[in-house]
C-alpha cells in the first residue's frame, strides 16, 4: 500500500468530497485525486484557501472540482442534508469520502482543560464526521465502489497525557469508522469504510502540537499519497474496517 503505483485513470468519472480540503493533507489529497481522474469537492472553512485549490487543480487541466464552504464548528443537521441534496442534484452519488478536517485544542491536563474549548475540538473531529457521514451515506450506497477514509491519529489508538480532547475526539473516529463498516457492509460489498493515520507529517497542526521539532525530520504531505490513493481507488475493494497506517512502521 505504501508504495502502491496508481494509474493515471485510477479515479476517472468518480466523485470524491475532501474535508479539510484548502490545506495541509485534505489540501494534497485533493489534488491528487484530481490529478487521477476524480471530480473532487472541496470542503472547508476558509474560502480562500479553497479557491486557490480550486484554481490549481484547474490550472492543471484536471476535471472542475466544487467548492463547499462549511464550518464544522457551527454548521447545524439541515446544512448536511442540504449538501447532500446538493450533491444529488449534480452529480447523483459519492464515490469517495475524505474525513481529513479537525482541530487540535489545547495541550493540557484533563483538569485543567477549558470545556468550551472541548466541545469545540469534539464538535468539529467527532461530531462533524457523523453528521456529514449521516448525510451522504444514501449517495454513497448509490456508487459501485465508493470508499470511506476517516483520518485517525496515534493518540486515538493509544492516548497520551495532555493530548485531551483531541484524543479522545479520534477514539470517536476509531469507533466511528469500524461503526459504520459493519453497518454498510451488505451483500453488495459496495461501501467501505477504513480509519487512517497519517502519522507525522510536516502540516500547521503538526508544527502546533510539537513546536520545538524540526519539521524537515518529517515526511511532507505528498509522501503519503500513494496509500490516500490506494484507499480510494478500486484496489483497494474489500479492504474494509481496518486501522491503517499512512507510513510504515
Amino acid at each position: 500500500m505504501h508504495d502502491y503505483q496508481a494509474p493515471a485513470d485510477l479515479l476517472k468519472d468518480r466523485i470524491v468530497m475532501v474535508t479539510g480540503a484548502g490545506s495541509g493533507i485534505g489540501r494534497v489529497a485533493a489534488k491528487t485525486y484530481a490529478a487521477h481522474g476524480a471530480t473532487v469537492v472541496l470542503v472547508g472553512r476558509t474560502v480562500s484557501k479553497l479557491e486557490t485549490v480550486y484554481d490549481e487543480i484547474e490550472a492543471a487541466g484536471h476535471p472542475k472540482p466544487a467548492i463547499v464552504p462549511m464550518n464544522f464548528e457551527g454548521a447545524a443537521v439541515k446544512d448536511y442534508e442540504e449538501l447532500a441534496m446538493t450533491l444529488e442534484e449534480n452529480f447523483g452519488q459519492l464515490d469517495g469520502l475524505l474525513h481529513n478536517a479537525g482541530i487540535l485544542g489545547d495541550r493540557s491536563p484533563v483538569e485543567l482543560y477549558n470545556p468550551e474549548t472541548w466541545n469545540k475540538v469534539m464538535q468539529v473531529n467527532a461530531t462533524a464526521p457523523f453528521l456529514l457521514s449521516r448525510a451522504m451515506i444514501p449517495l454513497l450506497r448509490k456508487s459501485d465502489d465508493a470508499s470511506v477514509i476517516f483520518t485517525s491519529s496515534g493518540v486515538g489508538r493509544k492516548a497520551k497525557a495532555y493530548w485531551g480532547a483531541y484524543a479522545v475526539s479520534k477514539f470517536a473516529v476509531e469507533g466511528l469508522s469500524q461503526l459504520l463498516s459493519e453497518e454498510l457492509d451488505d451483500e453488495r460489498h459496495n461501501v467501505r469504510v477504513n480509519s487512517l493515520n497519517p502519522g507525522a507529517t510536516r502540516t500547521n497542526m503538526r508544527a502546533h502540537a510539537y513546536p520545538a521539532e524540526n519539521p524537515q525530520q518529517n515526511p511532507a504531505p505528498e509522501d503519503l499519497m500513494p496509500i490516500y490513493l490506494y484507499l480510494m481507488g478500486k484496489d483497494s475493494h474489500g479492504v474494509n474496517g481496518q486501522k491503517l497506517d499512512a507510513q510504515p512502521k
